[in-house]
């Protein structure tokens, strides 16, 4: 079964084609940015029963340098079958397409890049007859963008940053780069990235942040992830409601992220800490400490300026 982050990885691609000249830039290749992108078909079946399927698949174009074909494969862990498969997916397209083909493999797990950009030789050791050498972008290579100014630049490549980084130790921080740019992003724009980012957040720890970002930060969107947030929302503030009040409701809620962000970081919440955060009723507080809590190494650092 298809996960959604393997989903996010190559799917963002067909969304913004362009994306490919950032990650080249990235990672230190210049292919130019395209002047002309057409999404091809995916289904590398032949005639006999044997099926194919190539995540996303590109036909770029450039002012400079020959069309070429973007294969897209969002791999989430090491499989010693699919260096054969990306090889005959290169042959394939070439033969059918008669133009050259690229391979670009999208990890979320270090080790799993590293495995994947490993140049694979086939034929006799005496001549090797091909040799496989697929560009990789992953947790290893893709710049840690935490600057929403950064975000601004290149909003698609800060948004496979972010799905390549779920489990980095700053994903917090990267994640509210994203909300706050996405704040003033038009709605066309900022919709299909947070669907995008709450598929790759996937079952990781760092979707339930991102849920919470969503529907602290960007609670007038309407994209389906906010106003499924909005519903749980809803139906949490009537609870709350009837039993000690919508106000204090909201207030207990607040305090509850900010612990469960807080955990799930790691930082120790002594007694003290905890009591106080539990405590205070005022949200515009507790909304302050909802930010700072993304990226505090203590529980003190919450209350800095008081």
């Amino acid at each position: 079964m298809v996960s959604s982050p393997h989903e996010a990885m190559h799917r963002i691609f067909q969304d913004y084609p362009g994306l490919f000249s950032g990650v080249s830039e990235a990672l230190g290749v210049d292919f130019g940015p395209p002047t002309s992108v057409t999404v091809l078909p995916t289904d590398l079946t032949e005639t006999r029963p044997l099926e194919r399927r190539i995540d996303t698949l590109l036909r770029l174009e450039t002012e400079h340098d020959e069309p070429l074909l973007l294969a897209v494969e969002a791999q989430g862990k090491k499989d010693p079958d699919k260096p054969a498969s990306w090889a005959y997916y290169a042959s394939y397209l070439l033969t059918k397409y008669r133009l050259q083909p690229m391979l670009l493999v999208v990890c979320q797990d270090r080790a799993t890049a590293e495995w994947a950009a490993r140049p694979v030789r086939f034929g006799p050791r005496q001549w090797p007859l091909l040799t496989l050498r697929p560009m990789v972008a992953g947790p290893h290579n893709m710049p840690v963008i935490t600057d929403p100014a950064e975000v601004r630049k290149d909003l698609a490549l800060a948004t496979l940053s972010a799905i390549t980084h779920v489990a980095h130790p700053d994903v917090g921080a990267i994640l509210k780069a994203m909300t706050t740019v996405l704040r003033d992003t038009p709605h066309a724009l900022a919709d299909p990235v947070i669907e995008l980012i709450a598929q790759g957040m996937g079952k990781h720890p760092a979707a339930e942040l991102w849920r919470k970002l969503v529907a602290v930060d960007l609670s007038f969107y309407k994209s389906p992830l906010s106003e499924e947030l909005r519903a749980e929302g809803r139906n949490k503030g009537r609870e709350e409601g009837r039993a000690e009040g919508r106000a204090e409701g909201r207030a207990e809620g607040r305090a509850e992220d900010i612990l469960f962000i807080l955990e799930r970081r790691g930082v120790p919440v002594p007694d003290a800490a905890r009591t106080r955060i539990t405590s205070c009723d005022d949200l515009d507080i507790l909304r302050r400490w909802l930010d700072r809590a993304l990226t505090a190494h203590t529980a003190e650092d919450l209350f800095a300026d008081q």
